[in-house]
């Protein structure tokens, strides 16, 4: 195997689980804490948001540092994307393309992303505006009421021990199980 091959393909979990637990024990050591969602609030900061709304008035310039982690994060979608990604589909196990072709999602085989759900035509059908429009309103407000996001209560919030991160992780495992099994058919059968 290339060099080209191993950064390019799936990198296993012994060699991205403790890079994720590096990150982390670096930001620990630096005091620093992990979360894309609170890198919202100092971004609407440094733009101005502080001028109207109370919340957003603070000291954003202590949060730069999670601003170019967030442009990293961008800038490496992009390069994984665009630069890294072979032309295959990612493995997927027989269980769920087969599910998923019995609802009409046949482009799941060929995509990281059913056409289907996810495209700009499927935007302004009913199931579409349901999951992207009400999805990403629900995202963002849950995020916001949880005091952070997944990523930051999963791998930030449970490494210091933090029961209210506990008590979210918690949440939103009972919220994806509910919203799967119940749900989900209801929506992809509009």
């Amino acid at each position: 195997m290339s060099v080209w091959e191993a950064i390019t393909g799936p990198w296993p979990w012994y060699v991205a689980g403790p890079l994720i637990a590096g990150v982390y024990l670096l930001l620990l050591y630096f005091g620093r804490s992990f979360g894309i969602s609170g890198s919202l609030r100092a971004m609407c900061s440094a733009l101005g948001a502080g001028r109207r709304v109370e919340f957003f008035r603070f000291d954003w310039k202590g949060q730069t540092w999670n601003l170019l982690f967030v442009a990293g994060t961008l800038i490496g979608g992009f390069v994984g994307h665009f630069v890294l990604a072979g032309p295959e589909a990612p493995g997927l196990s027989e269980a769920l393309t087969t599910w998923a072709e019995e609802r009409g999602l046949e482009s799941w085989r060929t995509g990281l992303a059913p056409v289907e759900l996810f495209s700009w035509e499927a935007l302004l059908t009913p199931r579409g505006l349901i999951l992207m429009v009400g999805g990403g309103f629900l995202v963002g407000f849950g995020s916001r009421y949880a005091g952070g996001c997944t990523s930051g209560h999963a791998i930030s919030g449970l490494s210091n021990l933090q029961l209210p991160s506990l008590v979210a992780v918690i949440g939103f495992f009972i919220g994806g199980l509910l919203v799967t099994w119940f749900l989900m058919p209801h929506i992809l059968a509009l």
